[in-house]
Parts: structure tokens; sequence; C-alpha cells
């Protein structure tokens, strides 16, 4: 059986991811095909649990250190649990977050040591996704969108301005470095212009 699909939607807050994970999963079933709609951190029990402990309390629970650990012992339990079986039997995975987070969030925001994040994505043998969306907007204008949307999920709301900037910057400093796999996408636009945006470009996978 062929492969399946690996797609991964990546940006800082406010930018619509989740929504469009749900409009590609619509239109892909609509295909035909087997989707999984999953999200980091979570997407299998073991990195359920982990979740709670990284996106709820006071901003400086963890250091960025700290939290690229729980990341990765989350992402190799999603990894082993959901995304690997579902790639085996061929079916498209779509992903609400991913290892790019993690750089841009504790490398690029939280000032951890880039090789540290590099030497735990091999050590846990981390899939390297068919196609990064990169959805792309100013962090305030994010910020306000996010607002009292993800009530007790709010911890990375919470750091400053500075900080959801350096994540910009480090999120399209990934894309200029791979922009095979990363394509950017404004997330100003409506959710119907992103999605046909993002369709044109989960084609070419097919």
């Amino acid at each position: 059986m062929a492969r399946g699909r690996f797609i991964t939607l990546e940006g800082g807050e406010g930018t619509g991811k989740s929504t469009l994970a749900r409009g590609l999963d619509g239109s892909l079933r609509a295909r035909g095909l087997e989707v999984v709609l999953t999200r980091e951190p979570g997407g299998a029990p073991g990195a359920d649990a982990i979740r709670a402990l990284l996106v709820s309390g006071e901003s400086g629970r963890w250091s960025a250190h700290e939290e690229a650990l729980l990341f990765a012992a989350a992402r190799l339990n999603h990894l082993t649990h959901t995304i690997r079986p579902a790639l085996a039997r061929g079916a498209w995975v779509i992903c609400d977050r991913y290892f790019d987070s993690t750089r841009a969030y504790q490398v690029g925001g939280g000032g951890l040591d880039g090789a540290i994040l590099d030497q735990l994505n091999t050590q846990i043998g981390a899939d390297a996704p068919d196609l990064t969306l990169l959805l792309d907007i100013d962090p305030a204008a994010g910020l306000a969108r996010s607002r009292g949307a993800h009530v007790g999920e709010d911890r990375f709301e919470k750091k400053g301005e500075s900080f959801h900037a350096r994540v910009r910057q480090e999120f399209l400093a990934i894309a200029a470095r791979e922009p095979g796999r990363c394509k950017i996408i404004g997330a100003h636009q409506s959710a119907e212009a992103v999605l046909a945006a993002a369709l044109r470009l989960v084609e070419a996978l097919a």
C-alpha cells in the first residue's frame, strides 16, 4: 500500500490553523481519501496528558528547554500511536502544529539553542512533513483574533508581544530555509480564500 501524505499547518496565534484543518479535512474526505486530523501537543493519549502541562498555567511555568523536552516526549507518543500508523495504511495526516512550532516558539521566541532541538528531533526520529503550510499574520492582529478563544489553554498567548514577534520571524526564517516544503499563505484573507490557496498546494501531492 502506498504511504499516505503528511501535511502540517503552522503559524502564530490566531492565524486560523484549526479552521483550515477542518476545511482540508472535509475537502480531502470528499475526494474519497482517508484523513486523520490531529494536533500538537496532543493527538494520542500520552501526548494529550502532556498537552495539559504545556498549554495551561502561568506563562513562566516552564523554561524553553523544559518545554522542548515535553514537546519531544509528546511528539514521540503522537508519532508512534497516531501519525506513523496512519501514514503506513495510506491515510493523509493533517496536523495542526508540529516541530516547526517548537523551533519558532522555543528557539525563536524562547531563546533555546537550536542544536538542542535538532538533537531531540534526531532522538525521536521525527518524520519530515511532505508539505507545511505556514499561515502568516501580524502577531498583534493574530492575538486580537485569538483572545478569549482558548480559555484555560492560553499559556503561550500570555507571553509578550516581543515574544510573538520573534516567533513570527522564526517561522518566516524556516520557510526561507526550506521553500520546497514550506509554503506561506497570508492569514489576513478570508477563511475561504485561505482554504482555496491551501488546496492548490495540496493538490500537487496527489
